[in-house]
């Protein structure tokens, strides 16, 4: 949930939900969490034509990809092994005593708790945010069943009630506030100035007086109130953009307030994300026709079932491997062994794209209820080797496309207008996280691995590059661009765990993987990556095959001499048909 970063709150440990904006509750520095940052990672906006891959249904040997996945599945278990005995090993450390505390009484082992997220969804206040969703489950159903033409405004009312009781008629007031203001300038169809407009009003959450003076609206002693504010704000001005955006761009009329409203207090998005456009919430939600596709209800109920599994899964692992915990010991990563260091930096973007896909997957599950489309699931970190497919949240990661990398992007073939879009996302999306030594750090190198993977395609699609290419095998070319891939990958990898964790975490990886561990571990460690690669392709391959499937080719055509001598016994066997019969026929 989108949390704000300001100076005034960096000490006290403000923490994130979901697709939140806010810093890391892992150590005593204030850090924006990966699953933030990812979440609006405009490097994933769209693959350039030029980056597209060739070759996508290229195929490597049967026994050739067994042994890729055997090197992965080795190398895996071997890496969690050294990260268990670590765990295993130091769980009495006096650095440890604050975040790994008892767990559950069948293990009789102690518990990672020092992701303040998942402990907040699942274990401190999953009773209220249950109640919270449930109620709004029950309510709609209702709504849908009654009058299902009105079932929009049943969901205003009852996130209008939630969020005043939560946190309060002063906290209502400041959100409507800023819904007037922002719809009010739609009014005037200026896309510019909207977008000037939404962008000022997100920077009074960045800066002082402003920044205290709204915190002031907060009351009571909730110990959410604060996150709850942050969020409820930061993703209600970007969903007032949305609708001015889409107000301006409208050319009979205008939107009414209400719309804005119905769209603004739809309760699962309201505080957790993830965002929808205002253009496809508007359809849905006033979609009339509310029969289900076939076995849709089966398939919501077993994604339910999935999560709940995903939850219980990840608290086993907690008991047992501290991957949160120990990133922030620096004096015990440095007697690691390289093995461990990797794994730990590996597991733990993992472990984020785990927590990312169950949040968005519980809140995408109550709005499936609702008749709604929502974004679909986060992409897993383990197939993303490419900066132009680097994202978790699909929903603002459409915002940002829609609204700033393909309107000024174009078609993404220009190198100057590619490389002005991605400045600009990269621009809103600090804004949006607030800016920080660790934003800007992120956001830097994200934004030159996405605009060098343009560079480097148009460079390779010229002479003699693209002849040599054109020469060798289609399995020879994937061979190739997986050895490239799997540097790519920990540049994915290490440009992502300085979020997740620190700076001196990510340059401690860093030299361990290239400098200290070069050419033993450095070497070792690129294969099993180059494994990982060619098995993502795989999957990449047989996805393409069922998407685009090959056409059959031709039946070769008969030669004279076969058809001549076919002809007279077919004509032969032919039995002599009843022209009536025929015309019937």
């Amino acid at each position: 949930m989108a949390a704000i970063v300001s100076s005034s709150y960096n000490n006290k440990a403000i923490c994130s939900l979901g697709n939140s904006v806010n810093h890391r509750c892992r150590s005593n520095k204030s850090q924006a969490s990966v699953t933030e940052l990812l979440n609006v990672m405009p490097g994933a906006l769209r693959a350039p034509s030029g980056c597209v891959e060739m070759g996508i249904k290229a195929a490597l040997p049967k026994y050739e990809i067994y042994f890729y996945n055997t090197v992965l599945c080795l190398a895996m278990f071997w890496s969690a092994s050294w990260v268990f005995e670590v765990s295993s090993s130091n769980v009495n450390r006096k650095t440890f005593k604050t975040s790994v505390k008892p767990g559950w009484y069948y293990f009789g082992r102690k518990m990672d708790t020092a992701d303040f997220e998942w402990m907040m969804w699942f274990s401190t206040f999953r009773e209220h945010i249950l109640f919270a969703l449930t109620g709004h489950v029950l309510f709609a159903k209702i709504g849908s069943m009654l009058a299902p033409q009105y079932r929009s405004l049943v969901y205003l009312v009852y996130g209008l009630l939630a969020v005043w009781t939560s946190m309060g008629w002063t906290y209502v007031t400041l959100i409507l506030s800023h819904c007037i203001l922002l719809y009010s300038i739609s009014l005037v169809k200026i896309r510019w100035l909207c977008f000037v407009t939404g962008l000022c009003t997100l920077a009074t959450f960045k800066c002082e007086p402003f920044v205290s003076w709204q915190a002031g609206f907060v009351e009571g002693d909730f110990e959410l109130r604060h996150i709850l504010f942050y969020g409820g704000c930061g993703f209600t001005i970007m969903r007032c953009m949305s609708f001015a955006l889409e107000n301006c761009d409208r050319k009979d009329g205008n939107y009414n307030i209400l719309e804005l409203l119905k769209y603004n207090f739809y309760l699962p998005f309201f505080y957790f994300g993830p965002i929808m456009t205002f253009d496809k919430f508007y359809v849905q939600a006033n979609k009339s026709d509310l029969t289900r596709k076939e076995r849709e209800m089966w398939n919501i109920s077993v994604q339910g079932v999935i999560y709940l599994g995903v939850i219980l899964g990840v608290d086993v692992l907690f008991h047992f491997m501290y991957i949160l915990t120990i990133p922030n010991d620096m004096k015990l990563l440095k007697h690691l062994s390289d093995w461990a260091l990797v794994g730990l930096a590996y597991f733990n973007l993992v472990y984020d794209w785990v927590k990312a896909a169950v949040m968005f997957g519980v809140i995408n599950t109550v709005s499936r209820l609702d008749h709604l489309d929502p974004p679909k699931p986060p992409k897993c970190i383990t197939m993303l080797y490419v900066f132009s497919e680097t994202y978790f949240d699909r929903g603002i990661n459409e915002w940002l496309c829609k609204y700033v990398y393909d309107y000024l992007g174009g078609k993404h073939e220009n190198v100057v207008e590619e490389l002005v879009a991605t400045l600009c996302t990269f621009g809103v999306t600090i804004l949006w996280l607030g800016p920080c030594e660790v934003v800007l750090v992120w956001a830097f190198f994200n934004c030159f691995g996405l605009n060098f993977e343009l560079w480097t395609a148009k460079f390779f699609s010229m002479e003699p590059f693209s002849s040599f290419e054109m020469a060798m095998s289609e399995a020879t070319s994937r061979r190739i661009r997986g050895i490239f891939n799997a540097f790519n990958f920990w540049c994915i990898v290490l440009y992502n765990i300085l979020a997740l964790n620190s700076l001196d975490f990510a340059k401690l990886v860093a030299k361990r993987l290239l400098l200290k561990g070069f050419p033993i571990t450095t070497i070792i460690v690129m294969f099993v990556t180059y494994c990982l690669i060619q098995v993502i392709k795989e999957r990449e391959r047989r996805q393409a095959l069922i998407d685009d499937p090959d056409p059959l080719p031709p039946a070769p055509p008969p030669t004279a001499a076969s058809s001549a001598g076919a002809a007279a016994p077919a004509a032969a066997a032919q039995p002599v048909v009843d022209p009536s019969k025929e015309k019937a026929e």
